[in-house]
């Protein structure tokens, strides 16, 4: 009895005791502050930046179209097999026509379009132009058809925010950004340098040739052309060619069937420098020294001349890159006041310009500086 009298005793005084110090903890607190809720932050579903892509891809992507081309080449015993390729292309007008890339159609057979949509449907070739890269192929028009506004790509600066739209690796209707990262950029095709390429950051990958790249307010600036790549995919510079060229060729083309080149009508295999000019007993200047000119050819009815004896060494002919060097010609040293170092300068500058065009041509005949008036005709070298 008397042991369990004492452990009520120290049960009670031990809840006694507990009681007080919490109701004295309890007096005895600081004060704390009023919790500050902030009000929600309003959800943002996309920046500004985001809805430009997104408006961009919305409105032109129904223009974009996959291309796959199909051809026929021999195997390893001799037989014809079928042979695909594929790329990308935009149309440019109400009657069907889609532009792309030459190298996206060449030697195709049969070619096979595919809108947005699924809507596959099939297209044949109007005309194609190595030198430019550049293809018309038609499709019937049909209701809904969407056309890919076409913009200047003279106003074009570093930096502007441009965006692609292809089917690289076969993956359609695909959208990459990026800005324009330099422009007059040069692309050795073949034996020809293409110049005034738009380059871009914005990501091109195989198949997206002959796509748009378009600007911030929806109209296409360049045609996707070519990448420069160790690997063949996108290292984050793209080439394209810009839209104002495009609608020369293309343009040409729809009419006839084939891009017209204007021509002056000369032959050169060797620039020279200021260096060798003083050696070759000119003035010191940069130009082209012309070996050739063809008979009734612009340069011809304008007076320019071309060689008339071969460059001796030693009691031997001088050759260069694989062809003998002319002396006694003319050294063409600018067209329409703009300089023509080399003679793919000469060539781009006369490209840019119209058939019938008169242009002053300054040329060097001994020390002696003449100007040419050249009458730009059609190129008959150019593949009808």
């Amino acid at each position: 009895m008397r042991n369990s009298r004492k452990w009520q005793i120290i049960i009670t005084l031990t809840v006694i005791f507990g009681t007080g110090l919490v109701v004295g903890l309890w007096l005895n607190r600081t004060p704390q502050p009023p919790v500050t809720v902030s009000p929600p932050v309003p959800y943002q579903p996309v920046t500004a930046d985001e809805s430009v892509v997104m408006r961009v891809y919305q409105e032109l992507s129904p223009a974009v179209v996959n291309i796959v081309t199909q051809s026929q080449a021999l195997n390893f015993w001799m037989q014809l097999v079928p042979q695909f390729g594929q790329g990308s292309g935009f149309v440019i007008d109400g009657d069907g026509h889609i532009v792309t890339n030459n190298h996206v159609v060449a030697n195709a057979q049969n070619i096979e379009v595919t809108f947005m949509g699924e809507r596959k449907v099939p297209a044949v070739l109007v005309g194609r132009d190595p030198i430019s890269d550049l293809a018309i192929i038609k499709v019937d028009p049909f209701e809904g058809m969407v056309v890919a506004p076409l913009g200047n790509s003279d106003a074009l600066q570093v930096g502007q925010r441009v965006i692609a739209i292809g089917n690289p690796f076969g993956l359609q209707h695909t959208v990459t950004a990026g800005f324009v990262s330099a422009l007059n950029r040069e692309l050795l095709v073949g034996e020809r340098t293409m110049m005034g390429l738009i380059q871009t950051d914005a990501a091109i990958n195989p198949g997206n040739s002959g796509g748009p790249l378009i600007n911030s307010k929806g109209e296409v600036i360049g045609i996707n052309t070519a990448i420069y790549s160790q690997t063949g995919s996108s290292v984050g510079i793209g080439l394209a060619q810009p839209i104002n060229r495009v609608k020369k060729v293309a343009g040409q083309i729809v009419k006839w069937g084939r891009a017209i080149y204007p021509w002056v009508g000369i032959q050169s295999w060797m620039d020279i420098s200021s260096e060798m000019a003083q050696r070759m007993g000119f003035q010191p200047v940069r130009g082209i020294l012309v070996f050739q000119v063809a008979p009734g050819s612009p340069a011809d009815r304008a007076g320019l001349r071309g060689g008339t004896h071969r460059a001796l060494y030693g009691g031997r002919p001088v050759v260069y890159q694989g062809r003998p060097v002319l002396l006694g010609g003319d050294v063409i040293l600018s067209l329409d006041d703009a300089p023509t170092p080399t003679f793919d300068d000469l060539q781009n500058i006369v490209v840019q310009k119209n058939i019938g065009a008169v242009v002053r041509l300054k040329a060097l005949r001994g020390n002696q500086e003449l100007t040419l008036n050249v009458t730009l005709a059609p190129d008959p070298t150019v593949p009808r």
